[in-house]
């Protein structure tokens, strides 16, 4: 493949011959180089991995005329040079056939080049997974039987316009999920890591195995509301689909769980009576991210406009007050707020229990460990379903005496934070269900006094 930066050379070369008379046509180009390493093990036996390399090109055209802006937005996952100037065809065209753009503001303008914007983008490999195989060849010896994967992605984003404009990040992402098997109790645990340098691979399978010890033991239990204990997986899955649905438009015209009755948003209405803050920050340390809009698309929280425009540390919730939405320029400006972007991470602050203690102080109660299959059942109160899976736990007088049958659950994030009365430690984690999405999190544990398990599943 050409160099990236070379691409997006042709690109705006491309895009400028191709300009009509009548019509101010500015281009955005986003291309991103990703390498990505896979390793996968089954019954305790390495089963496949491998490394694999692509390339996004990504062409927004923007065409301003009497009729408005308009956008035509196109990406590829060809290589061959021959075939951009097409693409930047195909880009203009869509824009010369769309309607017009209610997101439209004024592109952000150059301010430079960056000063590595020469540079090849870095590249993973299979040797990032030397100390995860090494701790899992240990464990493929005991009598667990262990299934999983591990992935490491390293991708550059190049971003460059017609006004100049010139900025790139590199994202590396990883992640490890185990499944421990023991008869018939089944255990899942899961970690993100930007490099595998902080992976612990011998305590998650301690930590696997506990719970499976913990399931030697089994009860079956009815549907109902119960005192529930949920780790920062379980409040990740969560508060991240809180966190996708916090539009300031959405809220602003009545569609969502964040619109006040009569009209407005729920900006300043206190959640929670724990001073919990839920945030996005960029630069957060071991979960940093894109600090700039680079977007292909628009959506009611992202604008194509916007590529390039700074991202900060946005607090969501403050002290569990709802304290702000997001808006993008144009939305911004339309209804009056400030603008908010969020970034490709999400935080909350927590108290100072472990878990060890939560459970320590539990008369009687479930421990969730992981959530899975969940969807929106009401916009409107941001009521999920789902199921859970791989270990749901019984505590007694302070500890675990027992596994239950699994639960489908009817919940609401917003819900969940009004009705917590505990928040345990903040720490990284994964979330199960959305860990292909989002990886980058910091949650604590909280305790949720009547849970809502709606039906028992069957699943096991």
């Amino acid at each position: 493949m050409i160099p990236a930066q070379q691409v997006i050379d042709l690109a705006l070369d491309a895009a400028g011959s191709g300009r009509h008379a009548g019509t101010d046509t500015e281009t955005i180009v986003l291309v991103t180089d990703r390498t990505e390493a896979s390793l996968r093990w089954a019954g305790n036996s390495m089963t496949t991995n491998g490394v694999s390399s692509s390339r996004t090109t990504t062409v927004v055209t923007i065409a301003r005329d009497d009729e408005g802006p308009r956008v035509g937005s196109l990406c590829s996952a060809e290589v061959d040079p021959a075939l951009i100037p097409e693409l930047v065809a195909a880009s203009a065209e869509a824009a010369a056939g769309a309607p017009e753009a209610r997101d439209a503001a004024e592109l952000v303008g150059g301010s430079g080049m960056p000063d590595d914007w020469d540079a090849d983008a870095p590249e993973t490999g299979a040797e990032v997974f030397a100390g995860l195989a090494a701790s899992l060849s240990r464990g493929f010896r005991g009598a667990d039987q262990l299934y999983g994967f591990a992935r490491h992605e390293v991708a550059t984003t190049f971003l460059a316009s017609s006004t100049g404009l010139r900025r790139r990040f590199t994202q590396p992402t990883g992640t490890v999920e185990i499944n421990a098997k023991r008869a018939r109790a089944s255990a899942w645990a899961g970690v993100s890591t930007p490099d595998f340098v902080d992976v612990r691979c011998d305590s998650l399978l301690e930590q696997l195995s506990r719970r499976l010890g913990w399931a030697a033991r089994s009860v079956e239990l009815p549907a109902g509301r119960y005192e529930t204990l949920m780790p920062p997986s379980t409040v990740a899955d969560m508060m991240i689909y809180l966190g996708w649905t916090m539009s300031g438009r959405g809220a602003q015209e009545g569609r969502t769980a964040l619109s006040a009755p009569g009209g407005g948003t729920r900006v300043g209405e206190r959640l929670s009576d724990l001073p919990l803050t839920l945030y996005s920050d960029p630069h957060a340390f071991g979960l940093e991210c894109a600090p700039f809009v680079a977007t292909g698309t628009s959506s009611e929280t992202v604008s194509v406009f916007d590529n390039g425009l700074d991202i900060g540390c946005v607090d969501w919730i403050r002290g569990g007050v709802i304290n702000a939405l997001a808006y993008p320029r144009a939305a911004a400006a339309e209804f009056g707020a400030p603008v908010a972007l969020p970034a490709d991470n999400l935080l909350m602050t927590g108290g100072s229990a472990s878990m060890d203690e939560m459970i320590a102080s539990t008369e009687r109660g479930l421990l969730l460990t992981t959530l899975w299959y969940i969807r929106e059942v009401d916009p409107t109160t941001l009521l999920l379903t789902g199921l859970t899976r791989d270990g749901v736990y019984l505590v007694e007088d302070g500890q675990v005496r027992a596994a239950v049958n699994n639960f489908r659950f009817n919940e609401s994030p917003l819900d969940l934070l009004r009705r917590a009365t505990q928040a345990g430690i903040a720490e990284p984690t994964l979330p199960r269900e959305w860990g292909d999405w989002a990886t980058r999190a910091v949650m604590p544990s909280l305790r949720i006094p009547d849970f809502h398990m709606s039906s028992v599943s069957q699943a096991q």
